[in-house]
């Protein structure tokens, strides 16, 4: 379920930024189409959401770039073993986004405010760090117990 809500987010968002930034074009050239000052800034910040947040998706699906030149090689036991290990090494990274994401966010972030749009503070830039270490802490975790089950249902057998 947290991964159709994140990939229905980052639809939004893509949505949104292509709305935007065709707006911005268009109001450039177009003289009754406005060129809203907040639309690059805005766009640069639903960007960093999708950024990180697809990249949440893709550890869901295992789509991220990895090494498997000797995977062949190395028996099917290690070859867990070591997945496990590198699913640990990413949920200390999703930890460590949340931990100081949070920090950034609520306190670089809230004492500045966008320049163009300056009702709103910057803890909307910073936020999307520890939004997407959730996401990675639950998509690492589902895969850390497959993982895991996967070795003891081979062992027992």
């Amino acid at each position: 379920m947290t991964y159709k809500v994140v990939l229905f987010i980052c639809k939004i968002l893509l949505i949104a930024d292509i709305g935007i930034t065709s707006m911005a074009v268009a109001g450039r050239y177009i003289p009754f189409i406005p060129d809203p000052s907040w639309s690059e800034e805005a766009v640069l910040t639903f960007m960093s959401y999708m950024a990180v947040l697809s990249a949440a998706l893709a550890i869901r699906r295992g789509a991220h770039i990895r090494m498997s030149a000797f995977d062949s090689y190395l028996p099917k036991s290690l070859l867990k073993i070591l997945d496990i290990l590198a699913d640990i090494a990413v949920l200390i990274l999703a930890l460590i986004m949340i931990v100081v994401g949070w920090q950034y966010a609520t306190g670089l972030g809230a004492k500045g405010f966008y320049t163009s749009i300056p009702w709103l503070s910057k803890f909307w830039m910073y936020f999307p760090v520890p939004l997407a270490g959730v996401a990675m802490l639950i998509f690492e975790i589902e895969i850390l117990y497959n993982h895991i089950k996967s070795l003891v249902i081979k062992e027992v057998m």
